[in-house]
């Protein structure tokens, strides 16, 4: 009984010191007064304020644009890369799952330095640089979600529709692609998490002029907290909670059917 209290009370410490200051953050967010101590009444002028804001509404529309191309783009890319490890002899397919581990075992920091070293040696930093950052870092959780899904499928179905006189793409569609597209679709919801909330890559990356909803948070945080700060983290923070739901249901509904098909 006393380890059993003991690991509760561990857990709810835990769960209180990483979500309280989030849920300080959202009520904050709420607070008709600027005050971080006094209660003014319950408002939803911050959030009003925080669209009006032409430097938050420039670096809302570059996130979306730079979320969406590298997700789209990284989704596209790691599936077919996944496709061809799959494909691979066991000792190539080990070299190249270690070469994609890479990006998700190294420090964020380094990452963005090491991009931004290789960046100004061919372009100028901007747009572009952060988008191809993003694509490279979200590529590997792309593969990741994927390729279980491909060593699931049955080849020898899909070599069976050659064999009968499908083309190749038509096999893929009709006998590979109903197999992975759970997979497919969690890597681009992982890619769209990842590249929204980047910060460390994407300040390196950005250059002069262009700024994400991380990076134009770090900037007016240095001159100073405002309501509209709140606002806007308590809707990023919903969103990315919002994909994390979507994803965990996602993956009960799959395991559900898979049991159920056992």
């Amino acid at each position: 009984m006393v380890k059993k209290a003991a690991s509760r009370i561990y857990l709810a410490l835990i769960f209180l010191f990483l979500y309280l200051p989030i849920l300080v953050l959202i009520v904050l967010s709420f607070n008709n007064s600027k005050s971080r101590v006094v209660w003014g009444g319950f408002t939803l002028k911050w959030y009003a304020e925080c669209f009006k804001n032409e430097t938050i509404t420039n670096a809302f529309v570059t996130t979306i644009q730079i979320t969406l191309a590298a997700a789209i783009i990284s989704t596209l890319l790691g599936t077919l890369a996944a496709i061809g490890i799959s494909a691979m002899k066991k000792k190539n397919k080990a070299i190249m799952l270690g070469a994609t581990n890479i990006p998700l075992l190294n420090a964020d920091i380094v990452t963005g330095i090491a991009m931004m070293l290789l960046f100004v040696k061919f372009m100028n930093l901007g747009f572009v640089t952060v988008l191809i950052a993003h694509i490279t870092f979200d590529i590997p959780y792309v593969i990741l979600n994927v390729l279980p899904k491909l060593n699931q499928a049955n080849r020898y179905t899909y070599e069976a529709a050659l064999d009968l006189g499908a083309t190749p793409l038509y096999a893929f569609f009709r006998i590979t692609w109903p197999e992975i597209k759970s997979g497919v679709f969690s890597g681009f919801l992982m890619a769209v998490t990842m590249s929204l909330d980047d910060f460390s890559i994407t300040f390196f990356t950005k250059g002069a002029g262009v700024n994400t909803l991380s990076t134009m948070l770090y900037t007016e945080l240095r001159k100073g907290i405002r309501p509209e700060l709140y606002a806007l983290s308590t809707i990023l923070f919903l969103i990315a909670f919002l994909l994390l739901l979507v994803m965990n249901r996602r993956s009960s509904s799959e395991g559900k059917g898979t049991i159920q098909a056992i």
